[in-house]
């Protein structure tokens, strides 16, 4: 399928200020993954400039093949004990306000990888007892008891993207269902700490379809959405559909708003952890 052109609205620049390069210094430094770094966030020096950066944990091998996702697929390596460490000095380091904290799938391990989850926030608490953080989870399988270990150590905001509307989701999203991504955000917002989910549009998805996904989201407590456009990081991912007007995200937003949800981010280049920092606050 042939390219898309961008439109205007979704050319921009990544920067290259003196605290943008700092940042980029001390991620590359300390060997961590962060999405704002390998994704070529264009929110990057926003986010950096309020305090705010995201961190990938597990590796970036992941063990699921989603159609929309340029992270690597097959054997992980294995586990760094050491990273939960590393990720702590490093938010100390660079003085973040708030961390998100994300993986990749690790279906590899009998836990899924929570171990490591539950030490990276206990060691963040414990050396940033004042930076607040949002974890933005994998779906463990649907693993009740290995979500309720994160929510047993109280992150702010626990975070689980649908990524796209049901009727897309076994065409774009590998093992993963809506149905138990549904369960695992019903479980973190009736545990009391803010539930969070995010999709992307310009998939295929109809208007009807999106708005029946805040429903959704909003049946099972979620209180924040975010909705972006997709775009596709290269030529061996899911070719870009369509790309959704400024106009469109604007009412997405307003209807979000209406259904009762606490926070909407709904613009062309929204990301999960765009604004993050508001969301812990609530």
């Amino acid at each position: 399928m042939k390219r898309i052109p961008k439109p205007s609205w979704l050319k921009v620049q990544l920067p290259e200020t003196a605290e943008y390069n700092w940042m980029n210094k001390t991620i590359k430094n300390n060997n961590l993954h962060t999405i704002c770094r390998s994704g070529r966030c264009p929110n990057a020096a926003e986010c950096w400039s309020k305090g705010t950066a995201t961190f990938m944990i597990l590796g970036d091998i992941c063990t699921r093949a989603c159609k929309f996702c340029n992270v690597k697929t097959g054997k992980p390596n294995p586990i760094d004990k050491n990273e939960p460490l590393r990720i702590a000095k490093s938010i100390n380091i660079m003085n973040l306000k708030h961390a998100v904290i994300t993986s990749v799938d690790r279906d590899d391990l009998i836990d899924c990888g929570v171990s490591i989850w539950t030490d990276t926030i206990l060691k963040i608490k414990e050396l940033n007892p004042n930076t607040t953080i949002e974890t933005l989870i994998p779906d463990f399988q649907g693993k009740i008891e290995l979500i309720q270990q994160i929510i047993d150590i109280k992150p702010e905001v626990i975070s689980h993207n649908l990524e796209t509307v049901k009727r897309l989701t076994p065409l774009i999203r590998s093992k993963a269902k809506y149905e138990i991504s549904l369960s695992v955000l019903k479980t973190i917002a009736d545990s009391g700490i803010v539930a969070k989910t995010g999709i992307m549009l310009g998939l295929g998805e109809t208007e009807t379809e999106v708005l029946e996904t805040m429903d959704n989201a909003k049946a099972v407590g979620v209180n924040v959405f975010t909705i972006g456009q997709y775009l596709q990081p290269s030529l061996k991912n899911i070719a870009v559909s369509e790309y959704i007007t400024p106009e469109q995200f604007k009412f997405y937003e307003k209807e979000g708003l209406k259904r009762g949800f606490k926070f909407v981010e709904s613009a062309p280049l929204v990301r999960s952890s765009y604004s993050a920092e508001k969301h812990a606050e609530e």
